[in-house]
């Protein structure tokens, strides 16, 4: 007997757009393939978005700012990850920015094109919905460690996240070839940033990650084992 390994959602989407770009555009015009850099933004908070986006490369941050006048860092996108107008409604000004993290390639389309795309492509709005059923509850953890847990443990239990997400496999564990601010670290758990910046010297201290200004490498399995007994 025969088994396959199930397919997941964002190579279910690669695969979508790549068998068959061409006609998608002739089908859904506004469909776009599009690269774009730190220095350019997908939508700005307090704009008006009429575009769904797919995230084929790269990593986009969103973030929100305050009444007063602080930037806030409320989550990091991936590959298969979806941002913009999904809701639909044009009249609502976006409540964050979107901005990418290096170079992001991706997919652009209107929200009637993404509307009927998915209308008329059973499997793909299966895969779609999995998809937004996963990142909703990535969202309740979160919300739940926020609540729950130390920022001790929240913070190892991010970074053990971003190494997962975004990390590139080295001696010692996982590096994080990204740039973060300490701020935007201290964001993502809910945390001061000179708390998470205390707490990051004890972990390098006790040989559980290193970091440079550019570089974070995290020691993952005593990352893991320090979550796991406590």
């Amino acid at each position: 007997m025969s088994s396959s390994v199930p397919q997941t959602s964002s190579g279910f989407w690669d695969n979508f757009f790549a068998s068959g770009f061409d006609r998608l555009r002739r089908d859904y015009p506004s469909i776009q393939e599009v690269a774009v850099t730190s220095k350019e933004f997908l939508y700005h908070q307090g704009e008006y978005c009429e575009y769904v986006f797919w995230i084929k490369n790269g990593i986009v941050k969103l973030s929100h700012l305050t009444v007063e006048g602080s930037e806030i860092t409320s989550a990091l996108l991936k590959h298969g990850d979806m941002a913009g107008n999904l809701a639909g409604v044009t009249q609502l000004p976006m409540e964050n920015t979107a901005q990418p993290i290096g170079s992001v390639g991706l997919y652009r389309m209107t929200y009637n094109d993404f509307r009927s795309l998915l209308s008329r492509h059973a499997e793909l709005a299966w895969h779609t919905f999995v998809a937004t059923q996963a990142r909703k509850q990535q969202l309740e953890r979160k919300l739940r460690t926020i609540l729950t847990q130390s920022v001790e443990i929240r913070l190892a239990a991010m970074l053990l996240e971003l190494a997962e997400m975004f990390g590139i496999r080295c001696t010692h564990g996982y590096a994080l070839e990204i740039h973060l601010t300490q701020q935007d670290v201290a964001d993502l758990i809910g945390a001061s940033r000179s708390v998470v910046s205390t707490v990051l010297n004890d972990f390098r201290s006790r040989g559980m990650l290193d970091y440079t200004r550019n570089q974070i490498c995290i020691y993952d399995k005593v990352l893991a084992d320090f979550c796991s007994t406590l």
